[in-house]
């Protein structure tokens, strides 16, 4: 049984450091629906998940239930492209290229594009009814229980070729939340939208990684980017995995869904190919337990047992993304934001939670907000 969040929201810890937070919350399978219901795990699957901490459903959607998510995508690069190109910014919109080469061309004619669209974070009514989709609910089920919620941090990743922004490095993903969280199952279904491979960038998992229920020391910031880095030593010593034996490719077919526990170490491989390898990972959890978000979104509620017919109300929730957040935040300072709207830079209060060892164009961008995310770091 999970152990119980305390009054202010911080689930009991032991004190250690780097801390150990309810490890059982990440291991222990809850009661299982006695009802069957399309979209269930097998109960192989459901242990592997908690056992591993992951399992990939190769045959979960048809391409009929994602086709629509791939006609957003499009519909966003074009919307995207339009207002590049009223700005000055490119000279061609490439509007007869597809979907899997048009924004590595829009790339090329001005670096950062894949950072803005990964940063306008819009929901699109495809993505969420992906999100809610019941087949989809009644396997994340198995695993938060019957009230489920989806968190706010989502996103739709713009994986275009040999690009080292749009590259994830080892991370867990506790290690971009608020520590309170740490007491809260928040699994990931990682859905590609075209066949994810070795060559163009699928990802990698440690599994058992999570077993101890430790966030292990992460760095800031990885290379170019704004990511958080795990060492493979810190992955052996803290987290007591062995990278020879304990790494796993997931290469995900079309179709195919990656669920992710929270708290296991995993990473995305550099995109060799000539296509773009789009995704997208979306979130749950209790909605009755700590998000750990920095911003002020708040977790949408998608399922409840006390109402089967509820419906998700997104105002609030999918015309706000969390960088649009962060950025609302810093231009409240004293200090002048950048408030450019093609700015290929992103900055948020996670990279203040670690050590920053190497500085970039991302990181300089704290300067501007720096009271006010210190002020979150804090909290």
């Amino acid at each position: 049984m999970a152990a119980k969040a305390a009054d202010d929201g911080t689930p009991p810890c032991k004190k250690t450091s780097p801390p150990v937070c309810c490890p059982e919350v990440y291991v222990t399978k809850p009661p299982q629906p006695k009802e069957k219901k399309p979209g269930q795990l097998t109960e192989k699957q459901v242990n592997q998940f908690f056992e591993e901490g992951y399992v990939l459903v190769k045959d979960f959607f048809t391409p009929e239930e994602l086709q629509p998510v791939r006609d957003a995508v499009e519909d966003l690069v074009d919307r995207l492209a339009e207002k590049m190109y009223a700005a000055g910014k490119i000279k061609d919109t490439h509007n007869g290229a597809g979907l899997f080469q048009r924004l590595t061309l829009l790339e090329k004619e001005f670096p950062g594009t894949a950072v803005i669209l990964h940063k306008w974070g819009k929901l699109p009514q495809a993505f969420r009814d992906l999100w809610t989709n019941d087949r989809l609910l009644n396997a994340v089920e198995q695993f938060v229980g019957p009230d489920i919620a989806g968190h706010p941090v989502w996103n739709l990743r713009t994986k275009t070729p040999s690009n080292e922004q749009v590259t994830v490095p080892w991370h867990q993903d506790n290690a971009y939340l608020q520590p309170p969280s740490l007491g809260t199952l928040q699994p990931t279904a990682w859905i590609p939208l075209l066949n994810a491979t070795r060559e163009n960038g699928c990802m990698q998992i440690v599994r058992g990684g999570h077993k101890k229920g430790i966030t292990a020391p992460h760095v800031c910031c990885a290379g170019g980017t704004w990511y958080v880095e795990l060492a493979e030593d810190d992955m052996e010593k803290t987290l007591g995995c062995d990278m020879k034996k304990d790494v796993v490719t997931c290469e995900v077919p079309y179709g195919g869904v990656l669920f992710l526990n929270n708290c296991v170490p995993h990473r995305s491989l550099e995109n060799n190919s000539n296509d773009i390898r789009w995704s997208l990972d979306l979130r749950w959890q209790d909605p009755a337990k700590p998000s750990g978000f920095w911003g002020d979104k708040k977790p949408v509620l998608m399922r409840t047992e006390e109402d089967p017919g509820y419906k998700p109300v997104w105002e609030g929730f999918a015309d706000v993304s969390k960088h649009t957040q962060y950025d609302d935040k810093m231009k409240d300072t004293d200090q002048e934001a950048n408030d450019d709207e093609f700015d290929p830079t992103i900055q948020g209060p996670w990279m203040l939670r670690w050590k920053i060892v190497h500085h970039n164009r991302h990181t300089k961008g704290l300067e501007t907000g720096h009271n006010t995310i210190s002020t979150w770091h804090k909290a």
